[in-house]
Formats: structure tokens, sequence, C-alpha cells
């Protein structure tokens, strides 16, 4: 029976900490993006390709 209620506990404050980090990355990627950073490193893979031509 103890037992029983610590693991119920357990699934809920993961619950808890799941949906805490998902908003978390939410609240990253949508308000606090910044533009400049994102389309930088979206050229990283072409970088090695532009360098090894020049």
């Amino acid at each position: 029976m103890v037992l029983q209620q610590i693991f119920d506990n357990a699934s809920s404050v993961m619950t808890v900490i799941s949906f805490t980090t998902f908003l978390g990355i939410l609240g990253w990627t949508f308000v606090l993006r910044k533009r400049s950073d994102f389309d930088k490193a979206a050229q990283l893979p072409f970088a090695d390709e532009e360098n090894d031509r020049g």
C-alpha cells in the first residue's frame, strides 16, 4: 500500500516536471529566440563547402 502511494506521487511529480520542461522549451524557442542566431546555425552545414572553394 505504501509502495503504491510512493509510485503515484512520483508519477505526479514527473508529470509536472515534464510539463514544466516542455513549457520551458516552448518559451526558449518562441519567446526568447534570436533570429540571427538561428540563421547562423542554419548555415553551419554549408560552412565547410565555402571554405573548401576559397
